[in-house]
């Protein structure tokens, strides 16, 4: 599960490469569905090029949860360890390439990887890591209003606002299409004053 963290942890480099075999490298067009809402997720996922999404259904309206590109990783974690119906769809963005890594696999990497000195501090940094950042995203979707919250996506994270189809940004942010454009138009207004 920490594939897209190699970089920061050179010393299980090792691990890494020994586990290179057992992953599938697949090229996908977009909207490629990699796990469907109510599913067991049974991959772990690595983006090597490309956007994905995690969605859910929500009486029949789609809402976005989260965007991952290039050398992040994912699956819906609750599904993947307690054999769950996953709560959100995977599905890619644009045309992607990814890594899959069956489960089988991924609980054999952390069973070596559970004797390396100072696993359990990089297993901590990295959880520690993910949950500030949800922890974040949940505190901001309660407290801003939409536009201070395009307006954090401008600031923090422009590649989404680049990358990513409006539909999907306004889905994200919780308002509909027009709401959005209204939103860009009056921070454009506001720039165009300095």
């Amino acid at each position: 599960m920490l594939f897209h963290f190699k970089d920061k942890f050179p010393q299980l480099a090792p691990y890494w490469d020994k586990y290179l075999e057992f992953q599938k490298r697949i090229e996908v067009p977009a909207k490629t569905v990699l796990l469907e809402e109510g599913k067991i997720s049974g991959q772990y996922i690595f983006v090597e090029k490309g956007c994905i999404r995690a969605a859910l259904n929500n009486n029949g309206v789609d809402k976005t949860i989260q965007f991952f590109f290039e050398k992040e990783g994912l699956t819906s974690l609750q599904s993947f360890l307690k054999n769950t119906p996953s709560l959100f769809t995977i599905e890619t963005i644009e045309p992607s390439i990814i890594y899959l890594l069956p489960k089988v696999y991924v609980n054999k990497l952390m069973a070596e990887l559970s004797g390396e000195p100072g696993f359990l501090n990089i297993i901590l940094a990295v959880f520690a890591e993910r949950q500030l950042h949800y922890m974040h995203e949940f505190v901001s979707f309660i407290r801003d209003t939409p536009e201070q919250r395009y307006q954090n996506l401008l600031n923090e994270r422009p590649h989404i606002i680049q990358r990513v189809p409006q539909h999907y940004i306004a889905s994200y942010l919780g308002v509909t299409t027009v709401h959005l454009s209204r939103i860009k138009s009056k921070i454009a207004k506001g720039q165009s004053h300095f």
